[in-house]
């Protein structure tokens, strides 16, 4: 059966013969080891071919793809995947081609007549998910470079993170399906790119003396995702070049590495766009009945001269203001916090422990 399944990882162009696990979510196995994970409800089918089902999903690199020819493998995917048939997720129609291309010429005039943070409001929204999520993976490519690249992969760490960020979307009400990425690092960060990933990174979970004060946080990133806030300030801090490299495709070379280092290091969220995703933790917390006050703990609690040096600390690219403060705190009054919690004391302590 395993032989009967290619699978190609959209990063090289090694072909690999695999086999699936029918788990949670397609397990995607070569040699024992689980390579990737596809989310039943993002499979899609392209094509089939003298017997093959060609199959990819939103959340994987644009080139990835699963090659399956079994039929008895067929029965299990389309049993699982009810989606299965709707197409190429990441296709774009001619309709949405001719629109977005116009909407750059006219994000260029703009940035032209009124600056790039003007276009970069006006063209954000347009940007199709797929070109998103591409900016998202060379995003993705250079900070797996900073930080080593090292995923963290304990088992109930990783179990716990899953339930916690299934619960957290289920009353999120995201465009776009968000995947958490724990990092190892010493560095206490979290952030989200272009796309729907969003990094956690274990100094911040180092740092954490509650889940609450992790989920605020990552309710937050999900505000960054829904509001498409990182792909807001590439386009900005590009400035033109930048939005012809988007308007003719070249959104994974050079020069957009470049400017994805630039934005992470040295550009921070304005006071609005931080408000904007307090804001929508803040509501994603209240219809789980959990507080909102710890996310801002967390954030004092690393502005104690130790965290100073750091540069990449999540105060860097999330200024915390007093505003910010008042506000979380101001959030959990008039109001009662009678959810439960998301982890158990157990779970809880293996999601602190995934890095180990």
């Amino acid at each position: 059966m395993a032989e009967s399944t290619i699978y190609l990882d959209g990063r090289t162009n090694k072909r690999r013969v695999v086999s699936l696990n029918f788990a949670r979510a397609l397990e995607i196995v070569e040699d024992g080891a689980v390579l990737a994970a596809w989310p039943y409800a993002d499979i899609r089918r392209l094509s089939v071919e003298g017997g093959v089902w060609r199959l990819h999903t939103r959340a994987a690199p644009e080139l990835a793809r699963l090659d399956v020819r079994d039929p008895q493998l067929h029965i299990s995917i389309a049993q699982r995947c009810r989606s299965l048939a709707r197409g190429n997720a990441k296709d774009v129609s001619t309709n949405a081609v001719v629109g977005w291309s116009l909407a750059a010429v006219i994000s260029i005039a703009g940035l032209v007549w009124f600056g790039a943070p003007y276009a970069a409001d006006r063209i954000a929204p347009m940007i199709p998910v797929s070109i998103e999520r591409r900016l998202g993976q060379a995003a993705e490519n250079q900070i797996r470079a900073i930080f080593s690249g090292k995923t963290c992969n304990g088992e109930a760490g990783v179990a716990a993170l899953q339930t916690l960020s299934q619960r957290l979307e289920s009353v999120a009400d995201l465009r776009l399906k968000a995947t958490i990425v724990p990092l190892s690092s010493k560095t206490p960060n979290a952030f989200a790119l272009p796309g729907g990933k969003v990094f956690l990174l274990s100094g911040l979970l180092a740092k954490a003396q509650s889940q609450d004060e992790i989920v605020g946080v990552l309710a937050h990133e999900f505000g960054h995702v829904q509001h498409r806030d990182h792909l807001r300030k590439l386009i900005a801090d590009g400035g033109a070049a930048y939005l012809v490299g988007l308007l003719f495709g070249d959104v994974t070379g050079g020069g957009a590495l470049i400017l994805v280092g630039k934005t992470l290091l040295f550009a921070a969220h304005s006071r609005e766009v931080e408000a904007d995703a307090d804001a929508f933790a803040a509501q994603t917390l209240t219809k789980l009945g959990r507080p909102a006050r710890p996310m801002g703990e967390l954030l004092e609690r690393i502005t104690g001269p130790e965290d100073g040096e750091g540069l990449l600390t999540i105060l860097h690219d999330h200024p915390l203001t007093k505003e910010r403060l008042d506000y979380l705190a101001a959030q959990d009054q008039g109001r009662p916090v009678d959810g439960a919690p998301i982890l158990t004391e157990a779970e809880w302590n293996a999601l602190k422990r995934i890095c180990d």
